[in-house]
């Protein structure tokens, strides 16, 4: 089991510092995450209407990493908002271990004047690994600054 929770971590964080060079947006995730409150947030590009939506989020009972794929990233109308749908791995490094599927959906504004986009999602995880279950309780407030605007 020691293997497994080391291998997952070096996973995740090669992913993440894999997709750093690409990223899109940069900021910071208000709400429960698998147990943690606050997570720093980012958008990495995969095209025009896909995109990863990664987040490392901290607390005081371990670290969670979730990198979840937006296959669906549409704009609302002609309006400055944009709706999105997706799913991916959810892991949490600290007692218990968690490893799961996380699924998320969600809208966001991105602000003309400024390179700030906020939004809220929704995402629930079912946890496979240590002791299997569902959080439903996952509503999130993002806020995050477009680098490449």
């Amino acid at each position: 089991m020691k293997f497994l929770k080391i291998f997952s971590l070096v996973f995740f964080l090669g992913l993440v510092a894999s997709l750093n060079a690409n990223a899109q947006e940069v900021g910071l995730r208000f709400g429960n995450d698998l147990g943690n409150n606050v997570a720093i947030d980012g958008i990495f590009s995969l095209g025009e209407f896909s995109r990863v939506h990664a987040d490392v989020s901290f607390g005081n009972n371990g670290v969670g990493v979730a990198a979840l794929w937006h296959p669906l990233f549409r704009p609302v109308g002609s309006s400055d908002f944009n709706w999105y749908a997706g799913f991916g791995p959810s892991l949490f490094l600290g007692d218990p271990f968690q490893l799961g599927v996380a699924g998320e959906i969600g809208i966001e504004y991105a602000f003309a004047d400024v390179p700030i986009t906020i939004g809220a999602d929704y995402r629930p995880t079912v946890v496979i690994l240590e002791n299997t279950g569902f959080n439903g309780d996952g509503f999130g407030l993002n806020i995050r600054w477009r680098i490449n605007d």
